[in-house]
């Protein structure tokens, strides 16, 4: 793998891009920075209109390689200029690099304030396109009071293992459980950081606005909510979710999120901001007023969907409890159900599967996760392999 293919993505919106299925256990096995007006927002930007521009019904997707293995709990990742690789350690709250070509693990260092327990821990990885300035990498974690989003200054002259300077909290008080704690930060294409929460196992606050529980929220990278969200005063950006796992962003700059159903239906969300998407009162296409549907879902024995990512006209959403990756064609037309219906790869192949981000063009980065308390690992895992789609 050429640096240079994943380098071309790595100053876009990098995506890191579970539902605590069956009773919620996740994914069970047997102030700076202003937002133009029109920043990616659900219904902000044109649909293609030539069926050129469409992926096809049926796709592919084939590993190709493995990158690295022997990795502890992964849950984030993040690219870096150049198509080196950084990842989390959920349990561990250690963050490595990893070299995009030889596969190299370097430790950075371990992040102060983590403390993992259930699904919580060291979660989303997200680098800005300013990294290569100022050096900043943003994390997702669990603490012993709430989740928080930090900011931390990487420096690879420093020893291995000391890499990393003291977190700074921009974002703090998203409510914490034993499960559904959400996790995913990603950079928007308008440079915006958002962030995926989960409802920490209180359902009642998905519908409230003033928690950050079960939102999805935008914010400037200082933390402060941006000019042209749904409230002025508010990160929140769209409420109603149960467990928010995945966000990318597709061709159109339309934020499409993945989260966990409860015992029916795991979704893929259009996000339109203020948007509510029916948690606790609707669980899949319920067509209730008020809520918006999912534009497409799985029985969650078929998904526990984690990361989702954008590549060649489709998302592709990594599955937990599902073992498998799935890909979803996209029709590019604003209708609430994609181009055809979504296809599965990799069944059963390599156990759980937890994060997915385009390595550019035609490739994907893809993270297992079986080493989290719920897999079965093997000898090697866990594992970052290269995907090629089409």
């Amino acid at each position: 793998m050429r640096k240079g293919v994943v380098a071309a993505l790595a100053t876009a919106s990098l995506l890191l891009s579970a539902a605590c299925s069956s009773g919620g256990a996740e994914g069970a096995s047997s102030g700076t920075g202003t937002a133009s007006p029109t920043a990616p927002q659900g219904s902000g930007s044109p649909a293609p209109t030539s069926s050129a521009e469409l992926p096809p019904a049926k796709g592919s997707a084939e590993v190709v390689s493995t990158l690295t293995e022997g990795l502890k709990s992964p849950w984030g990742l993040a690219a870096l200029p150049g198509g080196d690789l950084l990842v989390a350690s959920r349990d561990e709250g250690t963050i490595h690099r990893i070299d995009g070509e030889s596969g190299k693990q370097t430790l950075l260092g371990s992040v102060p304030g983590v403390s993992p327990a259930g699904e919580g821990g060291l979660l989303g990885l997200a680098v800005p396109s300013t990294f290569a300035a100022d050096g900043r990498v943003y994390a997702y974690l669990t603490t012993t009071s709430d989740n928080r989003i930090v900011r931390m200054n990487y420096d690879e002259k420093r020893p291995e293992g000391q890499q990393l300077g003291a977190p700074d909290t921009i974002l703090r008080g998203i409510p914490k459980g034993n499960i559904h704690n959400g996790g995913r930060i990603a950079f928007g294409p308008d440079k915006m950081l958002y962030a995926g929460t989960g409802e920490a196992g209180e359902t009642e606050l998905s519908q409230d606005k003033e928690s950050l529980a079960g939102k999805i929220l935008r914010m400037t990278p200082d933390g402060e909510p941006v000019h042209g969200n749904p409230e002025a005063d508010s990160v929140v950006y769209s409420y109603g979710h149960r467990n928010v796992q995945g966000l990318a962003w597709d061709a159109q700059k339309r934020l499409w999120a993945a989260e966990f159903g409860q015992n029916t239906w795991d979704e893929l969300n259009l996000i339109e901001p203020g948007g509510n998407y029916g948690w606790p009162e609707a669980e899949g296409k319920e067509g209730k007023d008020g809520f918006i549907d999912p534009v497409a879902q799985w029985k969650t024995s078929e998904a526990s969907p984690s990361g989702i990512a954008y590549a060649e006209g489709s998302i592709w959403m990594a599955g937990l409890r599902g073992e498998r990756l799935w890909r979803i064609p996209l029709s590019g037309d604003r209708a609430k159900e994609p181009l055809a219906d979504p296809q599965a790869f990799l069944e059963e192949k390599h156990g759980r599967l937890r994060t997915v981000v385009s390595a550019g063009g035609d490739r994907l980065w893809l993270v297992t996760s079986n080493t989290d308390g719920r897999g079965e690992p093997k000898p090697g895992d866990d594992r970052i392999l290269l995907v090629e789609v089409g």
